[in-house]
């Protein structure tokens, strides 16, 4: 049957002379024979050579012909199988009547009904199962699932995630905003990201994200500057770094070893705890971090000055592979390890400060800028890395040399010349 519409055409068997009537449950149970049966207006029974029965809706639209399946067609219950296929046909026509296509409407509608029945909790896995991978702090997942079970999970943890609201986070993030500022931010960024995944996905509405800061959240929840003022790593002053050296050496644990190493390369604190001996040319005097051991996610070249080389060969090879191993066999030390020394030590400062002290140091001692962002593997603008490819490992191997000798207090400190006066 051609309607008068151009734009679409529904299929009948073709018949030279009259119009076939639609056949009964009957009927419809009788057919046996492998092929596709004409039983009513664009519903057509499909059998296969195996005997499995399904019904299908044929129609054209635009000039394209497209078959949708309607489901089983079971022989012992044929009556109410084929009342719900002529019901579901007819629906399908209609729309095909209107110009829409009855296949891309049922994705929308499946899309939609997946949206409104995913959770929060939901997306938020979802989007951990797709982001832990790139992370490079391996504990970074289970931070996000910590923070989101204690704070986020109680109030919004079994919403739709169609259904989040500004309103919802406020609720979520009211009640430590003032008393734990940092780590409701935090939980505010990752509900931001969680939500952002689940527009892209099609599981809620794309436009403004309830859990963004700027013209949303700032006019519910007061600035964080006013409530917890930003604190850095507590660090120690550079002039101190040799006193401190000195210190340190006394002490024999393999915590105080890394430590020393961390000092001597401005290195963070994972990098040295998962340092491997493998990554390092004691002899060459350089150490490669692997990319996935590094924020950047870049391999970073850390040049080695004399005392950290000498640390590194008194060393004993107490695991095959790990440079600075913990009691329990395979692990490395802790993240904990270096904070524990350093509080044994009654010293106020976090082995990561020890990366400012190195900074200040540096900039005191007029080395250029892109050479100390470089020594500290921190990122740098996106156009200066297209040009500048190079990781100025020569420079950085003589700058660190000279902070070794700052630090361990060695004579060498006044032979090594910086790369330009130091400001006044």
């Amino acid at each position: 049957i051609h309607l008068s519409a151009p734009r679409y055409t529904i299929f009948s068997n073709a018949i030279p002379l009259g119009k076939p009537s639609p056949l009964s449950a009957r009927a419809v149970a009788a057919l046996t024979v492998p092929g596709l049966h004409r039983v009513d207006r664009g519903l057509y029974l499909q059998v296969s050579a195996a005997g499995a029965r399904s019904w299908i809706c044929r129609y054209q639209l635009a000039g394209r012909r497209r078959e949708m399946g309607l489901g089983a067609c079971p022989p012992k219950d044929c009556s109410k199988s084929l009342a719900a296929a002529r019901q579901a046909a007819t629906e399908a026509l209609q729309l095909v009547e209107r110009g829409t296509d009855p296949i891309d409407h049922r994705r929308t509608q499946w899309a939609l009904d997946r949206a409104q029945s995913t959770t929060f909790r939901e997306a938020a896995e979802a989007y951990l199962k797709i982001h832990t991978p790139s992370w490079s702090n391996t504990k970074h997942a289970a931070q996000w699932r910590a923070t989101l079970k204690t704070y986020a999970y109680p109030i919004i943890g079994d919403v739709s995630v169609a259904a989040i609201t500004a309103e919802l986070v406020r609720q979520v993030l009211a009640p430590i905003w003032s008393t734990k500022t940092e780590t409701a931010n935090r939980v505010r960024g990752r509900i931001e990201a969680i939500l952002d995944d689940a527009s892209v996905r099609g599981w809620r509405p794309k436009g403004d994200n309830p859990a963004r800061w700027k013209g949303n959240l700032e006019y519910s929840l007061p600035r964080r500057s006013k409530v917890a003022p930003v604190q850095h790593h507590r660090s120690m002053p550079y002039q101190d770094v040799p006193a401190f050296w000195r210190v340190l050496q006394s002490r024999s644990a393999i915590s105080a070893r890394a430590l020393s190493l961390l000092i001597l390369t401005a290195t963070r604190t994972t990098e040295i705890l998962g340092a491997r001996w493998d990554e390092l040319d004691v002899d060459g005097g350089a150490w490669l971090i692997p990319a996935t051991r590094m924020k950047a996610r870049k391999d970073h070249r850390v040049p080695l000055p004399g005392p950290a080389v000498d640390l590194l060969r008194t060393l004993p090879r107490l695991d095959q592979n790990i440079v600075f191993p913990s009691a329990r066999a395979g692990k490395p030390l802790s993240n904990m390890a270096l904070l524990k020394m350093l509080q044994r030590l009654d010293m106020p400062v976090t082995a990561h400060g020890f990366r400012a002290s190195f900074r200040t140091w540096a900039a005191d001692e007029g080395y250029p800028a892109d050479l100390c962002e470089a020594a500290l593997a921190h990122t740098q603008d996106r156009l200066i890395e297209a040009y500048q490819r190079g990781d100025l490992l020569e420079r950085r191997r003589r700058m660190m040399a000279h902070w070794a000798a700052h630090v361990t207090g060695s004579p060498q400190a006044a032979t090594v010349t910086p790369l330009r006066p130091a400001a006044p």
